[in-house]
């Protein structure tokens, strides 16, 4: 019986600090890749650029990192195995981009990043928080942002041949 081929896409969900970024680092491997950051620098917020530092170190030379929060137009374009992270972070870029904190739920069109996942034709490894554990936020903007990402997270597993949840820097397949 032949081996099942390997995911092309995979979606690597978990909570804060729970080591789903460098499970996904793994999944794609020491060769040439692509990593798109979505995270938007701000070089007055000390501890985000140490976060920042604190990837780029353990990221492979190998790599060639885009700073891009337009993950469509850079899905339009096959490469090499490609690591989005994460995708709570362009999110909220989408959302202020938007102002769409006090607008209703649906404001941001999140089918257009979908359907960029699922036509994607090579190797994909997502990563997004996993935000269902937690208490419900005691704020709109909070509960929008779980709610959206609660919601873009299930289209995005849909899409996805493999999902993985990372919790205390161990991983289990979903599918």
């Amino acid at each position: 019986m032949p081996a099942d081929p390997p995911p092309l896409k995979t979606l690597v969900l978990g909570g804060a600090r729970s080591g789903k970024s460098a499970h996904a680092e793994q999944l794609v491997g020491d060769g040439p890749a692509r990593y798109v950051a979505t995270a938007r620098r701000n070089p007055d917020d000390a501890d985000f650029e140490h976060r920042i530092a604190a990837h780029r170190t353990r990221r492979p030379s190998t790599w060639t990192v885009v700073e891009n929060v337009d993950l469509t137009a850079t899905l339009r374009t096959a490469g090499p195995p490609t690591l989005i992270d994460d995708i709570g972070t362009w999110l909220t870029a989408a959302l202020d981009a938007a102002q769409a904190w006090d607008r209703p739920r649906g404001t941001i069109d999140t089918a257009p990043l979908v359907n960029s996942v699922a036509d994607y034709p090579g190797r994909l490894v997502l990563v997004s928080p996993e935000v269902g554990h937690g208490v419900v936020p005691a704020t709109a903007s909070g509960r929008l942002f779980r709610d959206e990402l609660g919601t873009l997270n299930q289209r995005l597993a849909a899409v996805c041949d493999e999902v993985v949840f990372v919790i205390a820097g161990l991983p289990m397949k979903l599918k």
